[in-house]
């Protein structure tokens, strides 16, 4: 699912952590709620970024994305 079907459906306050922690590793919260928007952070959609031992990140794209909608683009 893109990011764009799964923002909306995440609640205010992930979408506001994902705002101030933009570019920053996914808490275990915010990654459980895009999880459960339907956002599967295993696909190769273009949002998804790496994972690794310091935690799942976005993509710069993504991370571009967001900071758009911060800044109502």
């Amino acid at each position: 699912m893109d990011i764009r079907e799964w923002w909306p459906r995440i609640d205010d306050s992930t979408r506001q952590w994902l705002i101030d922690h933009n570019g920053e590793a996914l808490s275990a919260e915010a990654l459980g709620v895009i999880s459960a928007a339907g956002g599967v952070v295993t696909s190769d959609a273009w949002w998804v970024g790496q994972g690794g031992p310091t935690g799942f990140y976005l993509s710069d794209a993504a991370v571009d994305w967001i900071e758009e909608r911060a800044n109502d683009e």
